[in-house]
């Protein structure tokens, strides 16, 4: 799984139109090499509620509890067969929005968590 980080900001609709557009390009390009599984962006960290447990409670709070510049905007599912090839797609996804800023984090998928007896 590619998780995306980046600034939240208001960006001009022709950079947003471009960013889009590259993430349709990758999209595309992971779809024909067979390795797509999924894709999609995330609403901003405002419409985020974050649950917490406590020992025996449990805690409700608007947005995510994080305290960086950088939130998780969106991610990418693809069937990578090494985490070179994981790499080399990341290294195609429009973190930043033009502004220079964001990361991709890959992190692999538990195999476990797809079959009941996990």
């Amino acid at each position: 799984m590619l998780l995306i980080y980046t600034a939240e900001r208001e960006a001009p609709p022709d950079e947003m139109a471009r960013v889009a557009a590259t993430h349709r390009e990758v999209m595309a390009d992971a779809a024909k090499a067979s390795v797509f599984v999924a894709a999609e962006p995330l609403r901003p960290t405002s419409t985020a509620t974050t649950v917490r447990r406590q020992g025996e409670r449990f805690l409700t709070i608007d947005g995510p509890f994080a305290e960086t510049k950088e939130q998780l905007a969106g991610y990418y599912i693809l069937d990578c067969r090494d985490l070179d090839e994981a790499i080399a797609w990341a290294r195609r996804i429009p973190t930043a929005c033009g502004g220079g800023e964001g990361c991709v984090e890959i992190r692999p998928i538990d195999p476990r968590a797809a079959s009941p007896d996990a």
